[in-house]
């Protein structure tokens, strides 16, 4: 079963994670230390995260690095411009409103 990407990124801290490896590659174990949570429950987002391609596991040595998925968080910056275009358009709207 391939998992939604927007069902991923509903929960908070996988969104935490995902901010944190935008900044750079990061170990499970460097992600852990950002929450009050186990070192399993952070490998458990990550594969959620990795199923649906967010994020991308990458072997150094022994270490396994997360780096983020460009190309995917475009697709969901995509699905959102849309929705960008609808508000700032009601927005103009509203000012307009405002402002008469």
């Amino acid at each position: 079963m391939r998992r939604d990407i927007f069902q991923a990124i509903a929960d908070p801290t996988r969104r935490a994670i995902i901010a944190l490896i935008a900044i750079q590659a990061m170990t499970p174990n460097a992600i852990a230390e950002h929450f009050e949570t186990t070192r399993q429950a952070v490998s458990k987002h990550l594969k959620i995260l990795t199923e649906c391609e967010l994020v991308k596991p990458e072997h150094q040595g022994r270490e396994i690095y997360y780096q983020l998925e460009i190309d995917k968080m475009k697709e969901i910056d995509k699905w959102l411009t849309q929705f960008r275009q609808i508000w700032e358009s009601r927005f103009g709207q509203l000012d307009e409103l405002i402002n008469n």
